[in-house]
């Protein structure tokens, strides 16, 4: 039998949820020295476009999953607005869009208490907060945020319809989602279906497949180095299927295009 981290990609909604928390508890308690700040498969484009993004000393390990999340919000007046990211995981992407789009405040939501007890003791920029909660139920009252950040996080949930609703309710009139997650081609139609029940309307979309593959060819042995400083032998293997490490199932279904990756911005509508 193949290990069940092997088959994550093909798991039900409900296994997918429970394997990303039991990874996300282990590395608060492996990761004391914050090597490991974002978890996304990372984006890199054209060498062109990557010497456009300056970053500072500290970010440059995580260029690629940096550029994912610079790809995702991009284009987009965050200045001086209220944000939400619903799935933050490890907090580099909240952080990273709280120092360098400023906007006047940024909450970060994740399942994980330990992540979030995490996040919150080692992130000290102005106007970032992390909480815990569930996609499909948010903590927030009606017309609270200007744009909701998602990558990397929608396939673990439960109900994909409730959180489209969730993000509708919260979000101000006009609002925008800023999404980026892989789907297969039938899954994407069957999630553009419900973008358009829950009246979010699509003004951007773009499959960034080839970024994504060149993303992880470039930064599998950062990667790789990672997982074999952080994680115990018995892990090794599981971890290189969560990091899409070149040569794993993840990997290969990105090759062979049968997962794409989709990038959307979505605007709410009445």
């Amino acid at each position: 039998m193949r290990n069940i981290f092997e088959s994550y990609a093909e798991s039900p909604k409900f296994i997918r949820t429970t394997l990303w928390k039991i990874w996300h508890n282990y590395l608060v308690s492996r990761d004391s020295e914050f090597e490991i700040k974002c978890m996304n498969y990372g984006d890199a484009d054209t060498d062109e476009n990557l010497k456009l993004l300056e970053l500072k000393k500290e970010d440059e390990s995580e260029r690629y999953c940096l550029k994912l999340y610079h790809q995702n919000v991009v284009g987009n007046e965050l200045e001086g607005k209220d944000l939400l990211e619903v799935g933050c995981g490890r907090g580099g992407g909240a952080s990273y869009i709280s120092r360098y789009f400023h906007p006047k405040s940024y909450i970060g939501l994740d399942l994980s208490k330990k992540t979030v007890k995490f996040c919150n003791a080692h992130y000290k920029v102005p106007g970032l907060t992390f909480v815990q909660g569930k996609a499909e139920e948010l903590p927030f009252e009606d017309c609270t945020f200007n744009a909701i950040i998602n990558v990397e996080s929608s396939r673990g949930y439960s109900d994909m319809d409730s959180f489209l609703s969730e993000v509708h309710r919260v979000l101000n009139p006009n609002g925008h989602l800023l999404f980026s997650d892989m789907r297969t081609k039938e899954g994407n139609e069957i999630l553009k279906e419900r973008f358009k029940n829950a009246h979010l309307k699509i003004s951007k979309e773009k499959n960034i497949l080839p970024n994504v593959l060149k993303a992880l060819k470039i930064d599998s042995e950062r990667r790789e180095k990672l997982i074999l400083k952080k994680a115990p032998r018995f892990l090794h293997k599981s971890a290189s299927e969560f990091s899409g490490l070149i040569g794993t199932e993840r990997y290969r279904l990105f090759e062979d295009g049968v997962m794409n990756y989709y990038h959307y911005t979505l605007q709410k509508m009445d």
